[in-house]
Formats: structure tokens, sequence, C-alpha cells
């Protein structure tokens, strides 16, 4: 998984279609429903901040864990303009190491699909069952295999702006579901234009295999939607919400 030295800059602009308010009011009523009083909330890979300062204007206290310290920066002046409090911390999913436990954890934005080895997602959901209370919740997103094979597939993407272009390139395997992702910034400066590149890759789970890797680590899966709904997915459902609860 990159480190995503560059991207920080420009991803809430590449993202500007995600209502991240609307997903953090999504993410509440899964919280409410599954625990009525979910206290301290631990945000994997939170990334630039976005999902985390939504989660706490609406009054949740959170913690905003990310790899990237590039991300951690601009969420933090996102967070300080915000008036907010959160505490971040510059940490890999698979070494997550927090000062205690935590009543729930959202883990949101495909991120667990940039785990691409299995043993590492498994990493991953054992340090989140490490420092989860017994009976809390982790609630998690991933893309589907369908969205990766159909969807992301073979397809180039062009994003335009007065100041930035950015070219999307995927390349899919179908022998593990995953897609490499490269992409090129040409941001406008003094003189013309800079160039630069990140690499990254994703890998789609079938839905036993994250049931199996969840039980393995101590959770019980609760539910599974589809397409940020409360309803079941469907066959075309790009996007899993899996609910689980620490035995």
């Amino acid at each position: 998984m990159s480190g995503y030295s560059c991207f920080a800059r420009y991803y809430d602009r590449l993202t500007e279609n995600v209502n991240y308010r609307s997903r953090a009011e999504y993410f509440a009523r899964l919280l409410q429903r599954y625990r009525s009083d979910p206290g301290l909330v631990l945000d994997l890979a939170c990334g630039t901040g976005s999902l985390t300062v939504e989660l706490a204007e609406m009054g949740y206290e959170m913690i905003g864990v990310d790899s990237s310290p590039e991300m951690l920066s601009e969420a933090m002046c996102k967070t300080g303009e915000r008036g907010l409090s959160v505490l971040y911390l510059c940490q890999d999913m698979t070494q997550l190491d927090l000062y205690g436990t935590v009543e729930a954890t959202v883990c949101a934005l495909d991120s667990v699909n940039h785990l691409t080895d299995p043993a590492d997602l498994k990493k991953a959901f054992e340090r989140v069952s490490l420092f989860t209370e017994p009976g809390g919740i982790f609630l998690f997103d991933a893309n589907t295999p369908y969205k990766h094979r159909e969807i992301l597939a073979d397809n180039a993407y062009i994003y335009e702006f007065d100041d930035l272009y950015c070219g999307w390139q995927n390349s899919y395997d179908p022998s593990d579901g995953s897609v490499n992702i490269r992409l090129d910034f040409f941001e406008r400066a003094k003189g013309g234009w800079r160039r630069e590149q990140e690499e990254f890759s994703e890998r789609a789970y079938s839905a036993q295999e994250l049931e199996d890797l969840l039980r393995e680590t101590g959770f019980e899966l609760l539910d599974m939607y589809g397409d940020d709904t409360l309803a079941p997915p469907g066959e075309q459902a790009q996007r899993w919400v899996c609910a689980a609860k620490k035995r």
C-alpha cells in the first residue's frame, strides 16, 4: 500500500463526490443499532479526516489512525479549522497500538481492500480485536469482487480542474481480484506544470473470506449490508458494509 505522499494533497478534490456527512450519519445509525452508547470510536485508516470530523461534530469522541503523515497533516488542519478535538496517531493498520480500548471502530472507503495480502488483513483485524472492548462493534466497508471485475476493471478516468489534471489507470488481475491503480498528477506551477505519480493496489475479498477472518480474530459477523443501505447486498452490490461484534 502506498504511503500517499503526494496523493494527500489532491485526495479531497478527487473525492468531492463523497458526501461525508451522509456517510457519517449512516455509520452513526449502525452504531446506534448495535451499541446505543458507543463511547470512544476509532476511525481506522482515516485519511484526511473527512469522516472523522463529521463524526466528531455529531458528538462522538474520536481517535483517527492512518499510516500516512501527509494524510494526517491534512486531517489535523481540517480538525483545527472546525475547532474540534481529535487524537490522531500515525500507525499502519497491521500495527495498531492504542493507549487503551475502544467501544467501536469504523474503517471506511474500501481501506481494507488496500491490504492485498490476506495475512496482513488478518493482522489488522487482530489488532482491532485486541483494542476493542468485549461486545464492542467493528464497522467496515469493502469493495466487492463485482466492483473490481466489472466497474474498476481495466478502465481509465480523467479528472480535470483549473490547476490540476489527473489520469487514473486501472489494471485488473482476475487471479486474485486485485486492481493496480496508477495515478498521474499534473499540477499547475510557476513556469509550467509539475508532474507526480502514485501507485497502489486493492484486492477484493469474498464475503466468506471476510467472515472467516472476523471469526478467526475474535469477532462475530452480525450483518452485511449493500451499498450503504440497511438491506442485504444484491449480486451487483459495489460495496459491502460489515457489522461485527467482539466476542
